[in-house]
């Protein structure tokens, strides 16, 4: 994580945390270990939850209580487990946070819900999920939202590389290890074609399958139809397809209806960051068998002996099924390390009680920190070349507007 490194190297003798008592709810995972002793090296104190049920590797877990950290979190948690464990992670006597990092938005929902006075020490909240910062902007539209927010998921660095390269990688390895299916030839139905889909539909399409994509969004239709992929409604090829793969955030995109639809032996997952995209709880019924064939690996049967093949519960794939590359979540972990010292130190009046977008010169500070491990080398404007354009020399180099 050579980004996290830098960062650790060049800020842990100015200690820009120093003082912040930070709460987090994110994927349990080595990469997040990294990122905890990082903001614990720049001065935080930290208490950790995780935001996926499946996601926690206990072993990491265990290493952070061990280094003193208090984590709440083990793997395969019951809905009871999760919110116990969040509650556990900020209702602690002697101890309130004045940072939140949340990836989801369930820590930030449960102070709102239970701990609503601990705000009044909150200097900020950074928020890395399609999910958490719908939120984040429908609590600021209702005036709901009391102190300020950063957008990390729409920060450059987050949605191009962790959504779209971490996607394109990992959804061939959780599909691998789960179901050890074979991909040339295979109809795929991939549902949304944002970043995350993109990815999906990019990596499924070299390796030989036969990739349909449905949109609601006329402009990311129009890229997926650009792409070469027949853009389709879902009802129109859910009886043939091989495998279903959700990509929206939003909820019932795969609904009962669909799931009777279903040809036998289909694949079903989640590469969203929410549980409710695909309709799990309607599987839930007399009628149905369900069978655990092996970790994370459901077969759902029908009385006519007709089954699907559900991972991780409907749950996010990549990281309750597989891991995700080291390399992309150091973007991302240094980006919310960033946004964090930004908030925490901003002075007062900087930000108000709404959400923000990470500034663009820090998203190209991540990214120059990333180049050395390519040995790739920036061409510098001239003097001439930089008033042509009207651009500081050092960046930033793009509008706030711009899409990469």
């Amino acid at each position: 994580m050579p980004a996290l490194m830098a960062l650790r190297k060049r800020a842990q003798g100015e200690k820009p945390l120093a003082g912040a008592k930070i709460v987090g709810c994110t994927h349990i995972t080595a990469q997040t270990a990294v990122l905890i002793e990082t903001l614990g090296a720049l001065g935080a104190q930290c208490r950790w939850a995780a935001c996926n049920i499946y996601s926690t590797l206990n072993e990491v877990a265990a290493a952070l209580a061990e280094i003193g950290v208090p984590v709440f979190s083990w793997k395969g948690e019951s809905e009871d487990d999760f919110w116990w464990c969040i509650d556990r992670c900020v209702n602690v006597e002697g101890w309130q946070p004045n940072m939140i990092l949340d990836d989801g938005g369930d820590l930030t929902h449960w102070i709102y819900k239970k701990y609503p006075n601990m705000f009044k020490k909150i200097k900020g909240i950074v928020e890395e999920s399609v999910t958490g910062v719908h939120r984040l902007y429908q609590l600021s539209k209702a005036g709901k939202l009391c102190v300020p927010a950063m957008n990390v998921n729409d920060s450059v660095t987050k949605q191009k590389f962790d959504n779209l390269y971490c996607c394109r990688e990992s959804i061939l390895d959780g599909l691998k290890r789960t179901t050890d299916m074979m991909f040339g030839g295979k109809q795929v139905v991939v549902c949304g074609y944002g970043e995350v889909g993109k990815g999906c539909c990019a990596a499924l399409k070299a390796m030989g399958s036969i990739v349909y994509v449905t949109e609601i969004d006329p402009i990311c239709a129009l890229q997926a139809c650009m792409d070469g992929f027949r853009l389709v409604k879902l009802n129109e090829v859910i009886r043939q397809v091989d495998i279903v793969i959700t990509c929206t955030g939003n909820k019932n995109v795969v609904t009962r209806e669909h799931l009777d639809r279903m040809k036998n032996g289909c694949i079903v997952c989640n590469m969203g960051h929410s549980n409710t995209e695909i309709d799990v709880a309607s599987l839930r019924t007399p009628e149905l068998t369900w069978e655990r064939v092996r970790s994370q690996v459901d077969h759902v049967i029908w009385p006519d002996g007709k089954r699907i093949v559900l991972l991780a519960e409907g749950r996010l794939l990549n990281l309750s099924c597989s891991t995700v590359p080291t390399f992309v979540l150091s973007i991302t972990a240094t980006t919310q390390a960033l946004a964090l010292i930004e908030l925490y130190n901003a002075p007062e009046g900087r930000y108000k009680q709404d959400v923000y977008l990470l500034p663009k010169k820090m998203d190209e500070y991540v990214a120059s920190l990333h180049l050395p491990t390519f040995d790739a080398h920036l061409t510098e404007l001239s003097d001439e070349q930089a008033k042509y354009l009207g651009l500081n020399k050092n960046g930033p180099f793009k509008p706030n507007y711009y899409r990469y």
